[in-house]
C-alpha cells in the first residue's frame, strides 16, 4: 500500500479534480430550485438527483457553500429526544449517519461515542427516566445510569459531591456521536453535482412571484429564473426568506455560540452536558476541546460573539473539569437558531403548492441533515408529504398539535 501510494503521487498521469465545480451561468428555468447551500439543501439536492432521478436542479446559496449553520454548529449527533415523532425522525437521521461515508464515498468523519447528560437533582433524574423509557420503546439506545457510571464513562469530571452542582447520575445515549461539519456538505455536493445539480453559490434571492397560488419566479441577484418546484431551507433566514414569498413562519432568531480550545491530548472520549450549567464539551478528532451552551437569551439575526457568552461557557466547562483552567481558546462562534415555539422544525407543504419549507431547525439542524435531506427530496418528487414528517406540518400551530421538546436540548435554553 505504502508503494501504491507513492507511485500514485509521483506519477504525471494524474489530473486534478475539483470536489465543487465552479458556480455556472443561470439558466432561464429548472425543475427543482433550492434556496439554501447549507448541509439541508445539499442534502435534498442529493437525494433528488441520486435517489429519484430529477436532473435540473438549481442550489442558490447567497454566501459560500455550507457557510452558515452547517459551519457554525458544534456537530452532535444524537437521537435522545422526548416525544415519539422527533424520537423516530432522529434515529433514522443517527442510521443515515452510520452508514454516510460509504453511501457517499466521502470520509464525513463520523464517531460515534456516545453522550452523557448530566443529572444535578432528583427531580432531572426522574425526567430522564421518562426519556430513557420512551426512547428503548423506541428502540434507541438509552439508559439512566447512576453517578458511578458516570466516573466510570467520564473519569475527569468534577463529581462536585456536596456542592451546589453535585452529579448524582446521567442518561446515558450510546447513539449519540460526531461528524465533521464540511465534510457532510462537500460530501453531498459533489455527488449531487456529479448528477448535474447546479450549486450557485454567491447568489442571493432578492424576490420570489407568485401567481394563482404557485411559485412562478424566484429574483436573484444574478438573474431571474422559473421554478418547477421550490424548497426553502436557509437557516437562520428562513423567516426572512418565506415573507419574499408571502408566508410568515412562526420563528424568531437567537445567536447560538460556541468556542474550542487549543488541542490536548486525548481526554474526553464522550460527549458530556449539563442543563443545569447550559454547557456541554465533546473533544474533537485534533484534540480542540469544543464547548458549547444554551442560546443567547435575546432576538438577534447576527453572528457575532459576545465576552458575556464566552464566560458563561467557560465557568460551565471549568466546574465540569478545573484542570482546564489554564487552556487557552482558540475561536469563538456563533450561528442563527431559528427557533419554534415548541422547539420543533418545520418541514412540508405550505399554503403555496409547489413551495416547500425545510425550517425551524433551532439548535439541532445538523443532526438532521441527512434525515431531513431525504425526506424533502421525497415531498418535492412525489407531491406528497411522508408520514414521518407529517407531526412536523406548517400547520400544526393552528391545529394545536405542538411538539414540545423544549427540554430535550443538551445545554437546555
Amino acid at each position: 500500500m505504502p508503494f501504491a501510494l507513492l507511485s500514485y503521487g509521483l506519477t504525471k498521469r494524474h489530473k486534478s479534480f475539483e470536489d465543487i465545480p465552479k458556480t455556472p451561468e443561470l439558466k432561464r428555468s429548472y425543475d427543482v430550485v433550492i434556496i439554501g447551500g447549507g448541509g439541508h439543501g445539499l442534502a435534498t439536492a442529493y437525494y433528488l438527483s441520486n435517489v429519484h432521478g430529477v436532473k435540473s436542479i438549481a442550489v442558490l446559496e447567497k454566501g459560500y457553500l455550507a457557510g452558515g449553520n452547517t459551519a457554525r454548529n458544534t456537530t452532535t449527533i444524537r437521537s435522545n429526544y422526548l416525544t415519539q415523532p422527533s424520537i423516530r425522525f432522529y434515529k433514522e437521521g443517527v442510521e443515515l449517519y452510520q452508514s454516510m461515508s460509504r453511501d457517499l464515498g466521502f470520509n464525513v468523519m463520523f464517531s460515534q461515542r456516545g453522550q452523557l447528560t448530566l443529572a444535578h437533582s432528583e427531580a432531572t433524574m426522574r425526567s430522564f427516566h421518562l426519556r430513557a423509557e420512551m426512547g428503548k420503546h423506541m428502540g434507541t439506545r438509552i439508559e439512566v445510569v447512576d453517578a458511578k457510571t458516570v466516573q466510570e464513562l467520564s473519569p475527569h469530571l468534577n463529581m462536585d459531591f456536596g456542592g451546589q452542582h453535585e452529579i448524582l447520575g446521567g442518561l446515558w445515549h450510546a447513539d449519540g456521536g460526531t461528524a465533521r461539519h464540511d465534510a457532510v456538505a462537500w460530501g453531498y455536493a459533489k455527488r449531487a453535482a456529479e448528477k448535474g445539480v447546479e450549486i450557485h453559490q454567491r447568489t442571493a434571492v432578492t424576490a420570489i412571484r407568485t401567481a394563482k397560488g404557485r411559485v412562478t419566479e424566484i429574483v436573484t441577484d444574478r438573474g431571474t429564473i422559473q421554478a418547477g418546484q421550490v424548497v426553502q431551507a436557509a437557516g437562520g433566514l428562513n423567516g426572512q426568506i418565506a415573507e419574499l414569498a408571502g408566508l410568515r413562519l412562526p420563528i424568531r432568531c437567537f445567536p447560538l455560540q460556541a468556542m474550542v480550545t487549543q488541542p490536548l491530548k486525548p481526554f474526553l472520549d464522550t460527549l458530556v452536558s449539563s442543563a443545569n450549567l447550559h454547557t456541554y464539551l465533546v473533544q474533537s478528532s485534533r484534540g480542540e476541546i469544543v464547548i458549547g451552551g444554551g442560546s443567547d437569551p435575546y432576538q438577534l439575526a447576527s453572528t457575532r460573539s459576545t465576552f458575556d457568552q464566552k464566560e458563561h461557557l467557560a465557568h460551565g466547562a471549568l466546574h465540569l473539569f478545573p484542570f482546564l483552567h489554564n487552556v487557552r481558546l482558540l475561536r469563538q462562534w456563533a450561528g442563527i437558531t431559528d427557533m419554534t415555539p415548541d422547539y420543533s422544525p418545520i418541514m412540508g407543504a405550505t399554503e403555496l403548492a409547489n413551495y416547500w419549507v425545510d425550517a425551524g431547525w433551532g439548535t439541532w439542524g445538523f443532526k438532521a441533515t441527512p434525515v431531513s435531506g431525504k425526506y424533502m427530496a421525497e415531498c418535492v418528487a412525489t407531491g406528497r408529504v411522508p408520514d414521518v414528517l407529517a407531526p412536523f406540518a406548517l400547520d400544526r400551530f393552528d391545529r394545536f398539535a405542538l411538539l414540545n421538546e423544549m427540554g430535550a436540548t443538551a445545554a437546555s435554553h
